[in-house]
């Protein structure tokens, strides 16, 4: 690479010792594609290789976190969204590229065009999505992109949008800014006048979403339940003990298995301001266990029964936050002027409620996924879900079937699952042990004597 002229040869060795080292190996694992990535160690770097691979939707089998002193090493099992191993040369050099570069303002920098980006959250409510997207139709802002989250009667939405007329961004008219606030402040509250509702306008594009609203969501404190007994037993399984012994914090998590989960984990604990220092995830069919071994930031472990309980609900709330509750419905249409406040209108008006969506727009072309149930949270009846396509067009809402994932446990988790729930910290203890060695061996260092 051709060196800045003002760095002296100091600054290289440095610049090359912080810039990650990746290999990519599909020849180890016959099952899985091997992502390694070594590099010194900073706050916030695991997190970094995790989003990439989120970004591009591939789904991590199985890895293995390790750090010692100022170094960290990371091995990923990863396979893409149909669960084969990377066979497409372009996202090979994409990851490499992604994963391998110094300069992080590089990989996340935004696409030219600018827009405004909303931040709302609020309590959430039948019809609320719907008066949203009135409002910025009534006010001319045209949605580029939206995405939005509930959980625990919270929403959390970031919303891209422009000028209908101009297609250009709305930044610099204050006043209409301010009027769009108003109106978007007083939506939220609703007829209760809730004070928790909060906008932010800011020219300023989300480098990650998926981050921001994870952010979002913490900020508005949407981990508190009302009660305990509103936890259910469908609740993922974490636990959090002490090792005094070695000072850490070991979190277990035990919950089905699904896109981007380990993103989630990492991503809270990052933002929550504990670093991993250690770890082990692994998948069995529809089953995912993962382990970390943290510290906070000034290598105390946790240090009171309240942060702990805090931590397991806030760890819940990550997984459940992203979880695709309800019926899975896809949109491709022609873009238009209000598409968004009759599309959602058309759910309010159906008994509909989205649970989350993810709304984009390619030229002339709008693509929406909307996760919907009734306003119980129950399952969306068949008929009405036949109404809302006969009225927006049969042949552009296409309702998806969730493919559920093939169970491959072996006979005898049956009866450790319930154990492996629980949570105890003896089997975490166990693993640390060995996880220098098993490192060595999955990164190809050793051979196995079995």
């Amino acid at each position: 690479m051709a060196w800045p002229a003002y760095l002296n040869e100091y600054e290289k060795l440095v610049i090359r010792m912080d810039t990650p080292r990746v290999v990519i190996d599909n020849a180890v694992c016959p099952t899985a594609t091997l992502v390694k990535v070594d590099s010194a160690r900073k706050h916030g770097i695991l997190l970094e290789a995790v989003q990439v691979l989120a970004d591009l939707n591939l789904s991590v089998k199985k890895a293995y976190i390790s750090s010692d002193g100022r170094w960290f090493m990371d091995v990923f099992h990863v396979t893409d969204q149909f669960g084969r191993k990377l066979a497409d040369d372009s996202v090979i050099s994409y990851l490499e590229q992604s994963l391998d570069t110094e300069d992080d303002g590089l990989r996340r920098a935004c696409c030219a065009e600018t827009f405004t980006a909303l931040e709302l959250t609020g309590a959430d409510r039948p019809g609320l999505l719907s008066e949203v997207f009135a409002v910025l139709a009534d006010l001319g802002c045209g949605v580029v992109e939206a995405k939005i989250w509930t959980h625990n009667g919270r929403i959390a939405c970031l919303v891209s949008v422009k000028d209908e007329l101009t297609g250009s961004a709305i930044d610099d008219d204050a006043q209409r800014i301010h009027h769009i606030e108003s109106r978007l402040l007083h939506v939220l509250k609703g007829d209760r006048g809730g004070c928790s509702a909060r906008i932010v306008v800011s020219s300023v594009a989300v480098a990650q979403a998926d981050r921001r609203l994870h952010q979002m969501m913490f900020a508005d404190r949407d981990y508190e339940r009302a009660s305990p007994s509103a936890a259910s037993s469908s609740s993922p399984a974490v636990s959090v003990q002490n090792w005094a012994e070695k000072g850490y914090s070991v979190v277990t998590v035990q919950c089905r298995d699904r896109s981007k989960l380990l993103f989630d984990m990492v991503c809270t604990l990052t933002d929550m301001e504990y670093v991993v220092f250690h770890g082990k995830i692994d998948t069995d069919g529809d089953l995912a266990h993962q382990e970390f071994y943290i510290r906070h930031k000034d290598g105390s472990p946790i240090n009171s029964e309240a942060e702990r309980q805090r931590m397991i609900q806030c760890l819940q709330a990550a997984i459940e936050r992203r979880a695709s509750e309800g019926l899975r419905l896809e949109l491709c249409m022609e873009d238009r002027p209000g598409l968004l406040s009759d599309l959602t209108r058309t759910f309010r008006e159906n008994g509909l409620l989205v649970r989350s969506s993810e709304i984009s727009t390619k030229g002339d072309m709008a693509l929406c996924v909307f996760y919907v149930t009734n306003v119980a949270g129950r399952p969306a009846d068949t008929k009405v879900i036949d109404a809302v396509r006969q009225r927006i067009g049969p042949d552009c809402l296409i309702v998806m079937e969730e493919q559920q994932p093939q169970l491959r446990r072996r006979a005898a988790d049956d009866g450790r699952e319930e154990a492996q729930g629980s949570g105890g910290v003896g089997n975490g203890l166990f693993y640390l042990g060995n996880l220098f060695w098993r490192n060595l061996y999955n990164l190809g260092l050793i051979k196995s004597c079995s």
